[in-house]
Formats: structure tokens, C-alpha cells, sequence
């Protein structure tokens, strides 16, 4: 992964919030300012890991160099594994473990945790795709860790293309009213549009839009949906989807089914930093 110059900031903001302006009185106080370490980023448990060029950043940022990333992102690891390895100054090496953490366990964890989804509906043609419900700052990241646990990203920001959902019908009069003015605003942006019954479905469906997202439907209504449309367009399944009805949604013939809690409920992924014995 090539970091932003927005990634690049966000980590710089990291360690300056862990520091305050300060320094590290536990590493000051207990470990001489010459000390030489090797360490390792070790998996506690199985999972996908992501972030590991952001954990190879923060140890950078402290002036560390000798650092070598022996897993890639998006491989599955075993708890025990060694991911990364750093050597160089003690201190830096526990200044920088933190942060480093913080960025690699949460970004694995939403690997890992995407990859449960993706398991769960292995074999049919519906993809698990994202939703822009992520950490202020992070979208970027969180997304590109979906992708590590095999999942698909819906789009990045509100100008990469049109989905209009229930309020914008709203506020413009139904769902082909509302299509009409994004299409004649924005010709050539892919359009998807949000319903809530079969109804409005075949309502905008002659609109020929480029995604219909079928929005807390059952997989019966689902299935109904996928027959309605017949391939015209795509179909997206969002709402009241767990990972335990996950593939009966699947297989209900729908496109996507759009999780939020890829990027929001995700479990952090147990990695830790343990200094080696001399």
C-alpha cells in the first residue's frame, strides 16, 4: 500500500497525541538511551492482516530503519506468527509500539472480520462490499483493509458517484422524480438508487438505473426483486444482514450485500511487540 500524504499526516498525529508535547518517562527512567533492540509484531491468534505498511510508517517516523515485514496484507496468519520485525534504539522501538499497534489490530481486525463475511457466502456469485460508515480520517485505510480480507468497496466519497436513498426521495417527490434530477445533473455519474418495496422498484426500473439498493427486504424479496429485474441492472441487498443469514441473502441472486459493520463493529485483531531476550 502506498501511503497518502493524509495517511502520512494522520500517523504523524498519532504520535504526537501519544506524546503531548512530552516524553516517555517509563522508557526514560528504566532504559539507557543507547540500548539496542530486536522485536517482533507477533499474531495472538488467526486472522487476515492489514496495516502492516502503516505499523513499517510509525516505526520510521521514530527514526527507525531496520525493519522487515515478513507477512504481506491480506494473508492469513496463525496466532504465534511473527509479522514484522524491527530492530534499532529500545526506546524508539516502545515509543512507536503504541501507535503502531493501534493502526495494525484495528486494520487487521477489519481484514479478518471481512473475511468471516466472504467465507460466508463463498461459492455464489454476491460480492460483500462496504458502506462509508468509517472512523472519521480513516476511510482510506479501513476500505483498503476490506479489500485485504476479500471483500469490495462501495464508493469512497460522496462525488465518486449518486446513491440516493430514502431522504433525498423524500425531499424530491419519489424515486423517479429523484433519479430524473441526478441523471440530468450528472449525466455520465453511475447512479444507484435506494427502495424500500417491489413497488418502487418496478417504479425506477425503467429509469435504468445502474445499482437498485433493496433496503431491509427479506431474501423472499430479494429473490422476488432478482426476478423483477431480470440483469437490467444490479442489485444490492442492504439491512438486517447478519453474518448468519449472510448467505441466504447470497443466494437469493442479489449482486452485493452492503455490510456497515465491515468498518464499524469490526473486532480488533489481537497482535502484539515482544522485545527479544538477549
Amino acid at each position: 500500500m502506498i501511503l497518502s500524504q493524509n495517511e502520512l499526516d494522520l500517523i504523524s498525529a498519532a504520535l504526537v497525541e501519544d506524546l503531548a508535547g512530552g516524553e516517555d518517562i517509563t522508557s526514560v527512567s528504566t532504559i539507557p538511551a543507547e540500548a539496542m533492540a530486536t522485536a517482533d509484531f507477533r499474531a495472538r491468534r488467526d486472522g487476515v492482516i492489514a496495516g502492516s505498511e502503516v505499523a513499517t510508517e510509525v516505526l520510521r517516523k521514530v527514526g527507525l530503519s531496520q525493519i522487515t515485514q515478513v507477512r504481506k496484507d491480506g494473508e492469513k496468519v496463525n496466532a504465534g506468527d511473527v509479522l514484522l520485525t524491527v530492530s534499532g534504539n529500545t526506546r524508539a522501538i516502545l515509543l512507536a509500539e503504541r501507535t503502531a499497534l493501534n493502526f495494525f489490530c484495528h486494520l487487521s481486525g477489519i481484514a479478518t472480520f471481512t473475511s468471516h463475511w466472504v467465507n460466508q457466502v463463498s461459492g455464489t456469485s454476491c460480492q460483500v462490499r462496504d458502506t462509508r460508515k468509517t472512523t472519521p480520517g480513516m476511510r482510506v485505510l479501513e476500505k483498503y483493509a476490506v479489500r485485504m480480507g476479500g471483500g469490495t468497496n462501495h464508493r469512497m466519497t460522496l462525488s465518486d458517484a449518486a446513491l440516493i436513498k430514502d431522504n433525498h426521495i423524500a425531499a424530491a417527490g419519489g424515486v423517479v422524480a429523484a433519479f430524473t434530477k441526478v441523471r440530468s445533473h450528472y449525466p455520465d455519474s453511475e447512479i444507484e438508487i435506494e427502495v424500500d418495496t417491489l413497488d418502487q422498484l418496478r417504479e425506477v426500473l425503467p429509469q435504468k438505473p445502474d445499482l437498485i439498493l433493496l433496503d431491509n427486504m427479506s431474501p423472499a424479496q430479494c429473490r422476488e426483486a432478482v426476478a423483477i429485474v431480470k440483469g437490467v441492472c444490479k442489485l444490492e441487498a442492504s439491512g438486517g444482514i447478519t453474518i448468519d443469514n449472510a448467505r441466504t441473502y447470497a443466494e437469493s441472486g442479489v449482486d452485493y450485500i452492503a455490510i456497515g459493520a465491515l468498518t464499524h463493529s469490526a473486532p480488533v485483531f489481537d497482535i502484539g511487540l515482544d522485545l527479544r531476550a538477549e
